[in-house]
C-alpha cells in the first residue's frame, strides 16, 4: 500500500515539474503528435439502451388560443371583468409548443371539468413554424 502511494506521488510530482516547465517557457507552445485508434462502425454504441431514459424525462408543452396586442396604456387599465380579445376565431385550432416551436394543433374540450385539447394535426418536419408561443 505505501509503494502504491509513494508511486501516485512521485506521478503528481512529475506532473508538477513539466507544468511548472511549460509555465517557464513562457510564450513558447509546444505541439506533440498524438496517435488516435481506430474505431469500426460495427461495434454498438450503446445508444439504443439509454434511450430509455430519455422516454421518462418530462416536457411542458404550451398550447396558445390566441394572442392579442396592445399599448402599456390599455394594459394598465385592465382589471377583474376587464375582456381581452385574441386574434383567433373559436373554431380556429389552439397551437401547441414545444418550447417555442410549434408542433401540432388542436380543439379545446373539456375533460372532467379541466381544459383539454384534442390533437387535430401533427406537423411534419417542414411545417414547423419557428415562431415563439406567446
Amino acid at each position: 500500500m505505501a509503494k502504491a502511494t509513494e508511486a501516485v506521488e512521485e506521478k503528481a510530482e512529475e506532473k508538477q515539474d513539466q507544468q511548472d516547465d511549460a509555465s517557464q517557457e513562457g510564450s513558447k507552445t509546444q505541439a506533440q503528435s498524438v496517435e488516435f485508434s481506430e474505431v469500426s462502425g460495427t461495434e454498438g454504441t450503446g445508444a439504443e439502451g439509454s434511450i430509455g431514459i430519455l422516454l421518462d424525462i418530462n416536457i411542458l408543452v404550451t398550447v396558445a388560443i390566441g394572442q392579442a396586442e396592445m399599448p402599456v396604456r390599455r394594459l394598465l387599465q385592465l382589471g377583474p371583468g376587464s375582456v381581452l380579445k385574441l386574434d383567433k376565431s373559436i373554431d380556429a385550432p389552439a397551437d401547441l409548443y414545444l418550447r417555442d416551436t410549434k408542433f401540432a394543433t388542436g380543439n379545446i374540450v373539456v375533460v372532467d371539468g379541466r381544459f383539454a385539447v384534442r390533437i387535430k394535426q401533427i406537423l411534419g418536419l417542414g411545417d414547423f413554424a419557428a415562431e415563439p408561443a406567446e
